[in-house]
């Protein structure tokens, strides 16, 4: 079973109910949580991790290299690069490089080259479970495919549930995220954007056909409007998290929420089971 935390808005909880999620599946079967924020990943804060593993370096891209040798200068480069990437004393400026390959073409005298470039990582970690987190390096593109390597990688350890940390939005990295998952944990809030996202986000699951169930954190800050939302969500409604300070506490301390004597925990345990129950339904059908 591979089941995928995702929002459409940042900032909902959704890092924090994706690593409860994953220890409480932890006490009962063999789990593998993959953290696929890879433009900001903090799956292993959550869990207290304060370091990765070994960084395995991927190539997410190509970018254009001039041999100086070959070139003569004479521009056509610079004239036909959309990306301003190549300067006027033909520099290839590999921050806005996009690897297109227009200058190779154009290039008279064959002295461009695109060449694979290390654009992010994934590191792994355990925590009485394989905890795979992928990274993109900052200026880089490629978000999608460090997200489809990083589950690739997380598929190499045994496992009975997959847990999915997926990126804010409806991107590259979140459209790698849910494909091909099982069931959607869909984290809101109670505000008018939060509940927007989300619905963009419903649009995203049912593209793929994925069934999914809706969870409002923090949901004590406006009551009508966290009401509002659950008749929304109607029989996909999974529960409430409360407004509680000792989450903030929780996170500075580096320590799972579930290993506290917060109040919200009630609430993850709750949602749990009720992620269990939606998710035995969809595989009896």
């Amino acid at each position: 079973m591979k089941i995928v935390v995702a929002s459409g808005k940042g900032g909902v909880g959704k890092s924090m109910l994706a690593s409860s999620l994953a220890l409480l599946f932890a006490r009962e079967t063999k789990v593998v949580a993959c953290d696929c924020d890879v433009d900001a990943p903090n799956l292993a804060l959550w869990l207290g991790i304060k370091k990765m593993g070994h960084a395995e370096k991927l190539s997410t891209g190509e970018k254009a290299f001039i041999d100086h040798e070959k070139c003569t200068r004479c521009g056509r480069c610079s004239e036909v690069c959309k990306f301003d990437a190549i300067s006027e004393d033909i520099e290839v400026i590999q921050f806005f490089c996009e690897g297109c390959g227009a200058c190779s073409v154009v290039c008279p005298v064959d002295a461009i080259r695109l060449k694979p470039v290390q654009g992010g990582e994934i590191n792994v970690e355990k925590r009485g479970f394989p905890i795979v987190s992928g990274q993109l390096y900052p200026g880089e593109s490629g978000s999608g495919k460090i997200v489809s390597e990083v589950r690739k990688k997380a598929e190499g350890f045994k496992y009975d549930v997959m847990v999915i940390d997926s990126a804010a939005g409806i991107g590259c990295p979140v459209i790698a995220s849910i494909k091909d998952v099982d069931f959607a944990v869909l984290v809101t809030e109670p505000t008018p954007a939060g509940f927007s996202d989300m619905k963009r986000m419903v649009q995203v699951v049912n593209h793929f056909q994925t069934p999914y169930g809706v969870v409002v954190n923090r949901w004590d800050i406006n009551r009508e409007f966290s009401k509002k939302i659950e008749r929304w969500a109607s029989r996909r409604f999974l529960g409430y998290v409360r407004h509680s300070m000792s989450v903030v506490d929780a996170i500075v301390k580096m320590r799972p929420v579930l290993e506290t004597d917060s109040e919200v925990v009630e609430d993850i345990v709750n949602i749990f089971k009720n992620i269990k129950s939606m998710c035995q339904e969809v595989s009896s059908k």
